[in-house]
């Protein structure tokens, strides 16, 4: 790897770093959130899944 690499990959992981850093430090708030969004998300996952899960058995049937 030349050198110009390792800087460039240097710089990426930096950057990266300073992102996460600067989430860590973000208002509790909007952790609390972001939680809450991914709890709905999985939750509307589920029942789309379960819907669509109907929906082939209906179908299923009406080929019957």
């Amino acid at each position: 790897m030349s050198g110009d690499r390792i800087e460039q990959a240097v710089q990426r992981i930096e950057i990266a770093l300073a992102r996460i850093a600067e989430v860590a430090d973000r208002d509790p708030r909007s952790h609390a959130t972001a939680s809450a969004l991914v709890v709905k998300h999985e939750a509307l996952r589920e029942t789309v899944a379960t819907q669509l899960g109907e929906l082939e058995q209906l179908i299923r049937e009406l080929e019957e």
